[in-house]
């Protein structure tokens, strides 16, 4: 190989870890966005995402919907969450769903979105494990708080239903169905998916 053309491969892999994103052949791999990160005072850790299973790790690909760029369409049975994009594409994240018995389909709006939610079981949560009555005020923001980083809150014809998008610390949720219904994101996603969401954007949760 010419040093001209060892040159240019050092430019093309420079560029691929610059833009933080490999591909998989379908679309771009953020894998490389993972790492440890300091938001708002709170010292985020890196994810282990190798230990990840690749499909959940946030990456854009191929995607045909008749909804509007902006939108967000979870897919509970495969475990994704998709934000449509320009151009058939959209950004898809890995995320853990509502266990048996608590799981819902439907559509709803973003409502209002918060940085380090303070979280606040509800009710018939505190009923089920008595042991959250201690957080029946608001359990403070924090590394160890059940919303993470962020927080989406989603509303249907005005009202709350209670149900939310959020980030999570327990990275190996992922792909899984653990929640009482909510929609979780690791961390660093749910940050992402905030920085791109608007206030009313439309969701879709499928079944």
């Amino acid at each position: 190989m010419t040093s001209k053309a060892l040159s240019v491969a050092a430019a093309l892999v420079l560029s691929a870890v610059l833009a933080g994103c490999s591909s998989d052949g379908t679309g771009k791999l953020f894998t490389s966005e993972y790492g440890a990160v300091v938001d708002a005072g709170y010292q985020l850790p890196q994810i282990p995402i190798s230990q990840v299973p690749r499909q959940y790790h946030r990456q854009i690909v191929p995607y045909e919907t008749d909804e509007k760029p902006g939108t967000i369409i979870v897919d509970t049975k495969e475990k994704f969450l998709y934000l449509v994009m320009e151009d058939g594409k959209a950004m898809r994240y890995g995320i853990g769903v509502g266990r048996e018995g608590f799981q819902w389909s439907g559509t709803a709006r973003v409502a209002m979105k918060r940085e380090w939610p303070t979280w606040t079981p509800p009710a018939a949560m505190i009923k089920r494990q008595p042991e959250l009555a201690k957080w029946a005020g608001g359990m403070p923001p924090g590394l160890s708080n059940p919303l993470g980083a962020r927080a989406l809150y989603l509303f249907k014809n005005g009202k709350d239903t209670h149900y939310r998008l959020h980030g999570t610390p327990e990275w190996w949720s992922i792909g899984k169905e653990v929640s009482s219904g909510c929609i979780r994101l690791l961390n660093q996603d749910i940050i992402d998916l905030y920085n791109r969401t608007e206030i009313g954007a439309k969701v879709i949760v499928k079944r």
